[in-house]
């Protein structure tokens, strides 16, 4: 039986985190009422003029070198001529012929295995309007008409839905850690146009190529793709010939549908756009911003496995979110015990982050005050019960660690002396207990423990008192 491979390309269009539009002054902020935010130029207003946003153009270029491509020291804008509700000028100002950056990669891990996956370009276009379609109307918000989009494109070198989602989500993570963009999905800043064509495996010829258009989530990629390879391999089994063709993904049906026959360059009839000079990039500017970039995420995962001994799990949380891993640093620069910060970032400084729907910037324990509080816990001045009571009130605003420790009498007791009076307290007033722990039922022993730390207050050394407990009561039966 004859197996047939799939070649996907994926065309990212990702909304850059600029202020204002690409060509004029008026604001990016998503959520404004309809056709509020325009102007005659994003408009396209006659008579009206462009003006570049220069932020754009560094936010594509800081991407273009996070990904390893090769910057163009000249570039231009084109125009891209086309007839659709959703483009007030009637053609779109993009690039063709000298995008902004050419080549570059991927690098995809697909469990134990990391292949890179190749770039063609990245270019800068402004955005269209949306749409809007009711139950017996339609209308246009031209609010995102004009928005700075830059558009990455891959080579061809995907084969599966799964490494097409890990592709994504490896480039998103990328553009977020270089504040390139916020990449919010369900805000339209992430955008994806998928090719995809089956060929039979031993064919090195590409088989006929369809796009599907404007997926807005992870999951919507993978099921057309799914969906997609599989109807082309039933169609070329079945004979049929295959179109290229543009279709759209219906997620509640799960199916791909025709939309229209796939235009080529020349359709579009592109030409240089008269009313903006071309781009000139001084090396010293791409020099200047190739300092400002941040490690890679992949990057900065092996660095905490190798500099701080935390295990690969631990790294690969930490580095997951840029600010979570500069907060995980600024804590570590200042104590010894990385693999404590660590565990105390993962579980209690990333749940109270989703319980308050906060980012790591507005967490109100500094990564210095932390970083306090387990360097009190590591070296048993406190338990690890009071350390997460001390946690709480700093969580309140309460202070500093070591005030809230010594303003409220926390300090743990390790002195052998008081601890085994209140040991022997514990047997004598719990004899059962002490029967059952010699009978051999464990269970006991922690209930005599958890008696010790009631009559201290929380504040005996729970190891200390474990270790008294045993050599008083001696070994249980066997």
């Amino acid at each position: 039986m004859t197996k047939y491979k799939a070649t996907i390309g994926l065309e990212v269009h990702v909304q850059l985190k600029t202020r204002t539009k690409m060509f004029c002054g008026c604001s990016t902020s998503f959520g404004a009422p309809p056709n509020t935010q325009v102007c005659p130029v994003c408009l396209g207003y006659p008579g009206s003029l462009p003006v570049m946003n220069g932020e754009a153009i560094r936010l594509t270029v800081m991407a273009g070198l996070m990904l390893g491509c090769r910057v163009n020291p000249f570039s231009k804008f084109d125009r891209k001529n086309y007839f659709y509700p959703d483009m007030p000028k009637n053609y779109q100002i993009s690039q063709y012929d000298k995008p902004l950056c050419l080549g570059g990669g991927v690098d995809v891990e697909m469990g134990e295995q990391t292949r890179r996956i190749g770039l063609t370009r990245i270019h800068l276009e402004e955005d269209v309007a949306k749409n809007l379609h009711m139950a017996t109307w339609s209308g246009i918000d031209f609010n995102r008409a004009g928005v700075p989009l830059m558009e990455i494109v891959s080579e061809p070198e995907l084969s599966t839905p799964d490494e097409a989602m890990a592709y994504l989500q490896t480039l998103r993570q990328i553009l977020v850690y270089a504040g390139v963009s916020e990449c919010n999905m369900e805000e339209g800043n992430l955008r994806c146009d998928v090719n995809v064509s089956v060929r039979p495996e031993e064919q090195s010829a590409l088989g006929t190529k369809i796009e599907i258009k404007n997926l807005n989530t992870f999951k919507g990629v993978h099921g057309a793709l799914v969906y997609e390879i599989a109807r082309q391999i039933a169609a070329v089994q079945a004979g049929e010939p295959i179109r290229q063709e543009t279709r759209r993904w219906d997620s509640e049906m799960e199916e791909t549908f025709p939309m229209r026959t796939k235009e080529e360059a020349h359709d579009y009839r592109y030409f240089p756009e008269p009313d903006l000079m071309p781009v000139s990039l001084p090396a010293r500017w791409v020099r200047q911003w190739e300092s400002e970039l941040p490690e890679l995420p992949a990057t900065r995962r092996d660095r905490f496995i190798t500099q701080y001994g935390i295990p690969e799990y631990d790294a690969k949380v930490l580095s997951a979110d840029r600010a979570i891993g500069e907060y995980f640093e600024a804590a570590v620069r200042v104590s010894r015990h990385a693999k404590a910060i660590s565990n105390w970032v993962m579980t209690d400084v990333l749940r109270v982050l989703a319980e308050r729907a906060v980012s790591i910037e507005k967490f109100p324990i500094a990564a210095a005050e932390l970083a306090e509080l387990v360097e009190l816990a590591e070296t048993r001045q406190i338990n690890s019960n009071t350390a997460r009571t001390v946690f709480e009130v700093m969580l309140g605003g309460g202070g500093k660690a070591s005030d809230i420790v010594r303003e409220r009498g926390l300090t743990q007791v390790s002195d052998a002396g008081a601890i085994e009076v209140i040991v022997r307290q514990a047997i004598e007033s719990n004899p059962k207990s002490v029967e059952d722990y010699r009978n051999g039922k464990e269970a006991a022993m922690k209930f005599l423990i958890g008696q010790v730390m009631r009559a201290s207050k929380g504040k005996a050394n729970p190891q200390m008192a474990s270790e008294l407990l045993g050599r008083m009561l001696g070994p249980p039966s066997s």
